[in-house]
């Protein structure tokens, strides 16, 4: 027996079939609400901030890790520069001071004997006799003001005054029993000079210790 055919059903392309085999699922669209637009758009642009200023951050400390390796490597050019320009200026106020010396001994020759038995008061006190040794421009010159500065501290002995030629200019020597006394102004000028060498020296020594220990501590 023949069955009779169903009558045919138009397709209407819809998304959702009855029938068998149908899923049973409604898609649908979701509407959000004015607060819910506004809470996800200012939960992406907080998002999107704290990217970038975590960006931001790690740009910077790239960039100040740049600038701290830079300025460690400069270091050392600074510190030799910082001391070349005490060397010099150091050097120059030696020879200034050296010319207002040589000025002064030209002019007061006798004021670095003055000074020194004045200094030497105490010890040559209880000797009898002081021995002047000076050049023979400044024999002269040198006794007489030794003779006043010995009157002032109050020295009772004889002085007696000595010519010299071995000694250089506004030299003397003075001599008391077992003790005695020199001043020679270009020896005097080169234990300052030493002196101020040494210590430029080791300051330069000590700007490199210190430029090591700060390489070693990172």
């Amino acid at each position: 027996m023949t069955q009779p055919m169903k009558e045919p059903r138009k397709f209407s392309f819809d998304a959702v079939f009855d029938g068998p085999g149908a899923s049973g699922h409604t898609p649908y669209k979701r509407l959000y609400t004015t607060d819910e637009v506004e809470r996800l758009t200012a939960q992406a642009k907080a998002e999107g901030e704290k990217v970038a200023l975590a960006r931001a951050e790690a740009q910077s400390a790239a960039a100040l890790s740049a600038l701290a390796e830079s300025a460690r490597a400069a270091l050392p050019a600074l510190a030799a520069a910082a001391h070349e320009h005490r060397v010099g200026a150091a050097e120059l106020a030696v020879a200034a001071a050296r010319k207002i010396a040589d000025a002064a001994l030209e002019h007061f020759p006798e004021a670095p004997l003055q000074a020194a038995l004045t200094a030497l008061a105490s010890e040559v006190e209880a000797t009898p006799k002081l021995v002047l040794r000076a050049p023979q421009a400044l024999i002269e010159r040198l006794s007489a003001a030794l003779a006043h500065t010995a009157e002032s501290i109050g020295f009772p002995g004889q002085i007696v005054a000595r010519e010299d030629a071995s000694l250089p200019p506004a030299a003397f020597r003075l001599e008391w029993g077992d003790g005695a006394a020199a001043f020679d102004p270009a020896a005097a000028a080169v234990r300052v000079a030493e002196a101020l060498e040494g210590a430029l020296a080791a300051d330069g020594l000590h700007a490199e210790l210190i430029e090591i220990r700060e390489d070693e501590h990172g």
